[in-house]
């Protein structure tokens, strides 16, 4: 705990006094942040691949695929640095097993061949990724870094939505994206009530939180489509596109009020 103080006290003073020269160093809440948001590219990869392969808005998947990739392994490499613990140094070394096999075939041309195991390596990378925030969270140790999770989680659950969506309407690994829809879906609903009854939700957290919760609830008339065989994959792109926007947001002021916390205990 001294050395978690001593090393916030020095990030104060270095973004007091370093000027120009300040480097970037990541606090807790950051890094709560930033290893959810792996939770979501790790997700966001899999949909845009499928979505090439579906042959839906190819080009637009194309530049999210690329562009999730490059900042995985951006935001992986600075958890590395970050890592105050050799629990979390060791998770993070799981994740980057599994992504540098994952990487070949995610940035390769999409196939139906071996789809079945390569979802379910996505699947592992989405677990590894989560047990990362998990230990960090856990070494944070503050009330707070619990909506930080939480709510960074979303971003990824709507990620996976349309990941399992798209693999229905393409007709791979139905059985099991079929299941993680209804999940997700769930998991969804669940936390953002959670995030909703937050006795430390600020005006701004609460106002941003109820434009989600409307266009939530107006996304599940989509979502049932389904259930008729009736697709409708552009719409539930462009809507968890949108979620995932004010989730990420979401997700900074909570971060925000975690570090003014942390701060405030000192």
């Amino acid at each position: 705990m001294i050395m978690k103080v001593l090393t916030t006290l020095i990030l104060l003073l270095v973004c007091l006094f370093g000027g120009t020269n300040l480097v970037f160093a990541m606090n807790d809440a950051e890094a709560i942040n930033i290893s959810g948001s792996q939770r979501m590219l790790s997700q966001r990869m899999m949909k845009s691949y499928l979505m090439i392969g579906a042959d839906i808005k190819t080009d637009q998947a194309q530049k999210q695929l690329d562009d999730s990739a490059g900042h995985f392994e951006e935001r992986l490499a600075a958890l590395v640095d970050y890592a105050p613990t050799k629990e979390i140094t060791r998770r993070l070394t799981r994740v980057q097993n599994i992504w540098y096999q994952h990487r070949l075939r995610m940035l390769s041309t999409p196939s139906r061949e071996g789809i079945e195991g390569f979802m379910a390596e996505n699947r592992e990378l989405l677990k590894a990724c989560n047990d990362v925030v998990v230990a960090i969270a856990e070494y944070a140790n503050v009330p707070s870094a619990e909506l930080v999770n939480i709510s960074g989680r979303q971003r990824m659950l709507s990620q996976r939505i349309a990941k399992a969506y798209v693999a229905m309407y393409w007709r791979v690994d139905t059985e099991t994206a079929h299941k993680e829809f209804q999940q997700a879906i769930a998991l969804f609903d669940e936390s953002l009530q959670k995030l909703s009854a937050s006795d430390i939700n600020t005006s701004e957290v609460v106002d941003a939180l109820s434009k989600v919760s409307s266009q939530w609830h107006f996304s599940q008339n989509g979502f049932r489509l389904e259930e008729n065989g009736r697709y409708v994959p552009t719409v539930i792109a462009v809507t968890t596109e949108s979620i995932l926007w004010k989730m990420n947001d979401i997700t900074k002021m909570y971060e925000e009020i975690m570090s003014d916390r942390t701060l405030a205990s000192l």
